[in-house]
This record gives C-alpha cells, structure tokens and sequence, in this order.
C-alpha cells in the first residue's frame, strides 16, 4: 500500500500541470500513457504466441492520438489507413509462413481501435471548452471510485463479481466506489461551479458521478480479459505498486469517452 501511495503522488504531481496548460505537455502526458499501454497490450499477445504488429499498433497509435490532438478533421482518414495497412502486412506474413496471420490482423486491428482512436477521447476531454476544469472532474472521480472499491473491497469484500475474469472483484468493494464516485461527483460540481468556470449543479454531479463509476469498471474488466489470455497479472511493471501504463488507464479510456459526450450533449 506505500507503494501505491507514493506512485500516485508522484504520477499525480506530474499529471497536474499537464491537465493546468494543456497543449503539448498534455499531448505528450497522455500519449506516454497509451502509448506504453499499446505496447504492453501488443506484449500480452505476443506472450502467448500471437504477433501482431508492434511497429503499426504502437506507432499507430500515437499517429493517431497526434492527429485527434492537432489535425482532427484528418484523424478519421489516419485510421482508416492504418487498418488497411495492418491487413496489408498481415496478408504478407501470411504469405511468408505464419498461418495464424488473421487473427494476428484482427489484434492488430483491435490495438488501433481502441488504444488508438478510442484512447484519443482523453485527448478530446482537454480539448472541450474549460477542458482543463472537465478533465479535473471527470478523471478524479474514477480515480476516487477506484481507491474506494480496493480499500473495501480489499477488506469486506466477500461476493465475487467475475470469478473467473478478476477474481479480487467483489460487489461489496464495487458498489463501495459507486458510493465514493458519486459523492465525489457532486461534490466536483459544487467547487467547480462556486469556484470556477463550470455550470455544473449538485444533482448533475450527482448523475455524472453515478454513471462514471458504475460503468467505468467494464474498462477495468476489459483489460483483465486481455490479461486472462496472456496468464499474466499486471500488464508491465512499469509503476511500483500500480503495474503497467494500460493498467493505470484501463477505466479512464471508458470515462473519457463517457465524459466527452455527457459534456457534448448536456453542457455546450
């Protein structure tokens, strides 16, 4: 537990000023993240004999983060090209011996999916207007949600969620960080109205709150899904305490995508 207590501080006093200015330091924040994320998940398949593209998932993932970022009105035609791209290497790996080349492409692919173009919604969330105010919103209350289901479900927790898919989950310390995240939503809404630029009240905290961290744990499982087929237990080592990049980010992809549209559709 100290261990995890000193990583988060200091990954917390690194993320800050990135989230305060934006621009390039928060580009390049994130896409470390994601990007260290897309090469674990590209190790995790490797480790049990597939071989997707490490070049085309790992450097396609950044190219397209940098175009969400920087040239949003050509990211679409970025990824589009790194798909075809990807099925064009895997039909020659194919050709040269590798018999399992299809389902090597569809990892390729589904590395490009979602730690590239959906991954990119945590660039999108800073790009919002008060963008910075709406990243301090969204992403804390997950990370609160998330300490809370561990800390209860670590002690009290006795009914197993996914048995199979992760084990330590139990509902007791899930419905612990639904409690902790929409308390946290509301109270975000209070100080960040009352004392910043949002226009945010408790109720609509209150909401944002509950449907972050009811949902984002499916993030969380994802990642485990990823993790039970390569017989591992962290994605990397890359933080003591925490484990791997994607293991950090794995319910913050699902909150930055909820909270770009709840903030789209609701509040501009």
């Amino acid at each position: 537990m100290g261990r995890r207590t000193v990583t988060a501080l200091l990954l917390l006093a690194l993320a800050v000023p990135a989230i305060i200015f934006g621009g390039v330091l928060y580009f390049l924040l994130i896409s470390f993240f994601v990007v260290a994320a897309s090469w674990e998940y590209v190790q995790m398949f490797r480790a049990v004999k597939f071989e997707p593209s490490t070049y085309i998932t790992v450097g396609g993932t950044f190219v397209i983060l940098g175009m969400r970022a920087f040239l949003p009105h050509y990211a679409d035609i970025a990824f589009t090209v790194l798909l075809l791209l990807a099925m064009t290497y895997h039909l020659f790996a194919y050709e040269r011996g590798r018999d399992q080349a299809a389902l090597d492409l569809i990892i390729t692919m589904g590395g490009l999916a979602y730690l590239g173009w959906v991954g990119a919604y945590m660039v999108d969330l800073r790009s919002l207007p008060n963008g910075g105010w709406w990243v301090m919103f969204i992403l804390p209350v997950v990370w609160l949600a998330d300490s809370g289901a561990y800390s209860i479900g670590a002690r009290y927790g006795k009914h197993k969620m996914f048995p199979r898919l992760s084990p330590k989950k139990s509902w007791e310390g899930y419905w612990a960080g639904v409690v902790m995240g929409t308390l946290y939503g509301g109270f975000f809404a209070f100080v960040y109205t009352k004392f910043g630029p949002l226009h945010v009240n408790i109720w609509q905290g209150v909401s944002i709150g509950f449907v972050l961290s009811t949902i984002t744990t499916l993030g969380d499982l994802g990642e485990s899904l990823f993790k039970r087929e390569a017989v591992i237990k962290d994605s990397g080592n890359l933080f003591p305490g925490h484990g791997g990049a994607f293991d950090r980010i794995d319910s913050l992809i699902w909150a930055a995508v909820i909270g770009v549209y709840i903030v789209r559709f609701f509040f501009l």
